[in-house]
This record gives structure tokens, C-alpha cells and sequence, in this order.
């Protein structure tokens, strides 16, 4: 197996395998998040929520749990849950009766918002030092990840 032109060596050091870090990384981010996120009454899954209707007005349960990386159930009762705690609306998507579109309430987007100054906040403190180049390598490499995990 080679990654980067390298091969892997039977006896590898963890901290050389890439998923180590990745996991490690987010792990520490989540806790991170979940602390900022907790005087809000927002959780994990509800930031995820938020996130997905960050750029679009409107998205199918079917397309947040697909952006979230979730089982379409478990995006379902997380929706529900948000339905209950006033942050979003569903409808039934006009263009295809068959989805269920999900949209932002006015307490939902100012929850958003709130929530999003605090990721901002991590990534800021967490990128310190590092150029524009670098972070735009570093979420290449990461999407190039990601998309052949989808192939596998």
C-alpha cells in the first residue's frame, strides 16, 4: 500500500497513520464545540443541522443527512427535535412532494449564528500561523480523502 509515493512499513508508529490524527483532531474539536455550544442549548447534532441550511434556505432531510454524514433516521429525529425546540420548519418540497424540506425559523438562523461565531472563533484560534496556502492544501488533501473513502 503506498500513500504519497511512500509505503506503508508493517511496523508503522501510530502517529504515522493519517486517520490517527484526523481522529484525534476532530475528537478534540468536538469537545471544543460542545462546550461552546452548550450555554446556546445546542448540541452535535443540532450544529450539524444548522450547518447544512447555512448556505441554502431550504434543504431535503435526505440532503442534510448526506452533508452530515448521518443515516437518513437518524437526520430525520434530529429534525424532528428541532421542529420541537422552534429552530426549524419542515414543508413539503414543492417541486417534489416525495421530500421534506427543511428550513431555518427566525430563532433557528439567530442560533446559527450564535453558534457559527463560536466555530469561528475555534477555527481562528486553532489555524494560528497558518497561511491561506496551507489551509487550502490542507482541505484538498481532505476532500481528496473523503472521496475515495466513498469509493472503497
Amino acid at each position: 500500500m503506498q500513500a504519497g509515493g511512500q509505503a506503508f512499513s508493517k511496523k508503522r508508529m501510530r502517529r504515522d497513520w493519517p486517520f490517527y490524527w484526523i481522529s484525534r483532531v476532530n475528537g478534540r474539536y468536538v469537545q471544543v464545540l460542545e462546550k461552546r455550544l452548550k450555554p446556546l442549548n445546542l448540541d452535535m447534532p443540532r450544529w450539524r443541522v444548522l450547518m447544512c441550511l447555512y448556505e441554502d434556505e431550504h434543504q431535503s432531510i435526505s440532503e442534510i443527512a448526506e452533508a452530515s454524514v448521518l443515516k437518513l433516521n437518524t437526520a430525520t429525529k434530529i429534525v424532528q427535535r428541532m421542529v420541537a425546540d422552534g429552530l426549524v420548519t419542515t414543508r413539503v418540497r414543492p417541486t417534489d412532494g416525495r421530500a421534506t424540506d427543511v428550513g431555518l425559523t427566525p430563532y433557528g438562523d439567530r442560533m446559527r449564528q450564535l453558534a457559527m461565531a463560536e466555530a469561528d472563533g475555534i477555527l481562528a484560534a486553532s489555524f494560528v500561523n497558518i497561511s491561506s496556502e496551507e489551509m487550502a492544501a490542507l482541505n484538498g488533501l481532505l476532500e481528496k480523502v473523503f472521496d475515495r473513502l466513498g469509493e472503497v
